[in-house]
C-alpha cells in the first residue's frame, strides 16, 4: 500500500508540474492532462497548483502508512 501511495502521489505531482509548465511555456501539452480537459479551460494554473500540493501531500502521507 505504501508503494502504491508513493507512486500515485508522484504521478499526481508530475501532472501538476507538467500542467504548470504548459501554462507558462506552452510545452508539455502531450503530458499535461489538465491542458487536454476542456472543462478546466481558464483554470489550468489553479488546478495544476492543487495537483502539485496534493501529490506532495500524498507522498508525505505515504511515509505514515505501514506495510
Amino acid at each position: 500500500m505504501r508503494k502504491f501511495l508513493e507512486t500515485a502521489g508522484f504521478l499526481v505531482f508530475v501532472q501538476g508540474v507538467a500542467g504548470l509548465l504548459y501554462e507558462w511555456t506552452g510545452w508539455f501539452r502531450l503530458w499535461a492532462v489538465v491542458a487536454r480537459l476542456d472543462v478546466l479551460d481558464g483554470y489550468g494554473i489553479y488546478v495544476s497548483i492543487v495537483l502539485v500540493v496534493t501529490g506532495g501531500a500524498v507522498m508525505v502521507a505515504a511515509d505514515s502508512v505501514k506495510g
